[in-house]
């Protein structure tokens, strides 16, 4: 098995918007497969022992509408999400089952997060729940096919080789008035 998207879902508030609304619609997906089971505990402490100490996951968002000649919609979304791999004594940190030195934290739009779960960890970096806002007066008067395309990279790791994913989601359809 290697790594893939889940089903991507478009999800907006309602179905029919005035020319002069704004259009919020949220676009779901997760990374499945190879490159979020590799994630672990093992890899993470195999990884900093090896000086492997940071792992980028570069990934975009575009909103497309139209049937044969699409066109993008909306600003995409062209990011990254970092983890970094470190070792700390921090008292606050230790997980009270086992004595767990080699933590991960992950940044996603400069933000950092620390998760005590792998499970956690996992969602943090591999989850996502992104927001994306089109003027309705851009699509314009009349029904719209909205669909959106994703993709995802990484560079070779100690736990995973590079690798490229790309999905496109099912169309939601919008009415502009």
């Amino acid at each position: 098995m290697s790594s893939k998207f889940s089903e991507i879902s478009l999800i907006n508030g309602k179905n029919e918007y005035q020319s002069d609304d704004i259009i919020e619609i949220n676009v779901q997906f997760s990374i499945e497969g190879d490159i979020r089971n590799a994630f672990n505990e093992a890899n993470w402490t195999r990884a900093y022992n090896n000086n492997d100490v940071s792992f980028k996951l570069k990934y975009g968002i575009k909103l497309t509408s139209g049937s044969i000649r699409k066109k993008e919609v909306g600003k995409p979304i062209d990011s990254y999400r970092k983890a970094a791999i470190f070792w700390t004594r921090n008292p606050k940190l230790v997980n009270p089952m086992k004595d767990k030195r080699i933590w991960v934290q992950i940044a996603k739009n400069f933000e950092p997060f620390i998760r005590l779960s792998e499970e956690e960890v996992r969602q943090e970096l591999f989850d996502f729940n992104e927001k994306i806002i089109i003027k309705a007066s851009s699509l314009g008067a009349g029904t719209h096919k909205i669909g959106a395309e994703v993709f995802a990279s990484w560079q070779k790791h100690d736990y995973t080789e590079s690798d490229s994913i790309k999905k496109n989601s099912n169309e939601i359809e919008l009415t502009v008035r």
